[in-house]
């Protein structure tokens, strides 16, 4: 087998945090089992089951890459979280609402046949709720 049959596994995906506590408050809010004390750290990680999500602070990834600087003008990629019912997506919305953080969606029924909103984390990167609506 050669190394281009051999295909790689996607099984992490890294967020870039201006403020580690804040960032890692907010992902807490949304259910990651994130190690207490992770907030003093350049690097955090939470598993979900065989994926892993990571927080780098801006100082790390310019010790990578020499002038980096965070992008904007939109996202391209957001996480999403499924929740158990569609209630659910509303109430973690009003939390997150609640707890300061910008809403990107408020929740509305999709076309596509979930109960759907948005929110920004602390960083400006749209975080994403859905649950399937009752058929």
């Amino acid at each position: 087998m050669s190394a281009i049959d051999r295909k790689p596994t996607a099984n992490a995906l890294s967020v870039v945090v201006e403020d580690m506590a804040a960032a890692l408050d907010f992902y807490r809010m949304c259910g990651l089992d994130i190690a207490e004390g992770a907030e003093a750290a350049p690097h955090a990680e939470a598993a979900i089951g065989g994926f892993r999500i990571m927080f780098d602070t801006h100082d790390v990834v310019r010790t990578l890459l020499p002038g980096w600087e965070p992008g904007h003008g939109g996202h391209k990629m957001a996480l999403a979280f499924e929740c158990d019912e569609p209630d659910g997506v509303d109430r973690m919305h009003a939390a997150l609402i609640g707890a300061g953080h910008r809403s990107s969606l408020a929740p509305f029924d999709a076309v596509w046949g979930q109960r759907y909103a948005a929110v920004h984390d602390p960083d400006g990167n749209v975080v994403d709720f859905y649950c399937a609506l009752g058929t």
